[in-house]
């Protein structure tokens, strides 16, 4: 989803007064990578400066499928640390979960109730990990309407999605269509925007596939929390290809240019410049390497400081949830009104 599966955003503009607001959302199904970190999270650091920016941790997307409460409970605390660290400012930003504010589900069955089977049934995601599986969660199936949810509430302008997204935004804007057409002008329709170079960082071990949180290769995936060591040896051991020669080419050389994109990302640098600068395989790794190390550094000290104080991150997703509910609520009070239903 933010979120391809676990990741998606978006900006909306307030009809009361003259701003742009910002609103993202990560699911806690995992620990966050270097990929969320240069393609999301560092989108977010700036937006929370530029805009009304909410930050969402989208938990009720992670019980469409098997889980752990337990872990599920620690993930979404460990997320709303990492993030904190990362340099969220409850302060200047809004962080909140997304079932402490109960307008998500109440919308989303809204719009499932608006949705027909055959759209759901032709996501993508839904095709290849549940069609012809009697025993997957019918969550897996309508999930596509609470993330449409997750949108409309905050009246989505433009949407940050990656390509495997696009197809989930369609869905929002046409259900938004529908039912502006139908009931009345309750929602505005949302544009997808493709985030910037970074955005799509790539498998160490496996060059052609996005990183991600729950690849069966970990030895492929840097971890935000990764220690320098951890760091060191993944780099160290990532994937590259016979030439030895070091050029920017994403085709010939997928391998090659995942790590000058990295750098790239990690430094602000250009991929020309970097890899006019390094002649050997080796060599680059361990400049990729040192980027790394130094960008996280300081999440990672910042995160340990949020471990020996939950008690402060739960009141900060508190009053974050009390902010967010102020959003979405008029939002869901308008959709039930023109839908027919008799509101308090």
């Amino acid at each position: 989803m933010g979120i391809c599966h676990s990741l998606f955003g978006y900006q909306c503009r307030l009809t009361s007064k003259a701003v742009i607001r910002v609103l993202s959302g990560i699911q806690p199904s995992g620990d966050l990578h270097v990929g969320n970190y240069l393609g999301a999270i560092q989108a977010w650091l700036q937006d929370q400066h530029e805009f009304d920016a909410f930050f969402t941790i989208v938990d009720l997307h992670a019980i469409t499928v098997e889980h752990s409460p337990e872990l599920l409970r620690a993930n979404t605390l460990k997320l709303a640390m990492t993030l904190l660290a990362a340099g969220l400012d409850p302060e200047i930003c809004t962080i909140f979960v997304q079932s402490h504010v109960s307008a998500h589900a109440e919308l989303s069955w809204i719009l499932e109730c608006t949705a027909t089977y055959g759209e759901l049934s032709r996501m993508t995601q839904f095709k290849d990990k549940g069609k012809s599986n009697d025993s997957i969660r019918a969550g897996l199936f309508t999930y596509p309407a609470l993330m449409a949810a997750d949108i409309l509430l905050y009246q989505a302008e433009r949407v940050p999605v990656g390509e495997d997204q696009r197809q989930h935004l369609e869905l929002t804007r046409d259900l938004a269509i529908r039912f502006n057409t139908k009931y009345g002008e309750t929602f505005t329709i949302p544009q997808a925007t493709i985030p910037p170079l970074g955005a799509r960082v790539m498998d160490l071990a496996h060059p052609t596939a996005k990183m991600s949180k729950s690849s069966k290769s970990p030895a492929g995936t840097l971890f935000i929390l990764d220690s320098p060591d951890e760091i060191s040896k993944k780099v160290s051991r990532a994937v590259t290809d016979t030439e030895n020669s070091v050029r920017f080419d994403p085709v010939n050389q997928p391998g090659v240019s995942n790590l000058i994109d990295l750098y790239c990302a990690a430094t602000g640098e250009s991929p020309v410049e970097v890899a006019s600068r390094h002649t050997m395989y080796g060599e680059l790794k361990k400049s990729v390497a040192d980027a790394l190390i130094a960008l996280l550094k300081p999440v990672q000290d910042r995160y340990s400081e949020f471990c020996k104080d939950p008690a402060e991150v739960s009141r900060i997703l508190k009053l974050g949830a009390l902010k967010a509910g102020e959003v979405a609520n008029p939002t869901l009070i308008a959709a039930k009104t023109n839908i027919g239903l008799v509101t308090p």
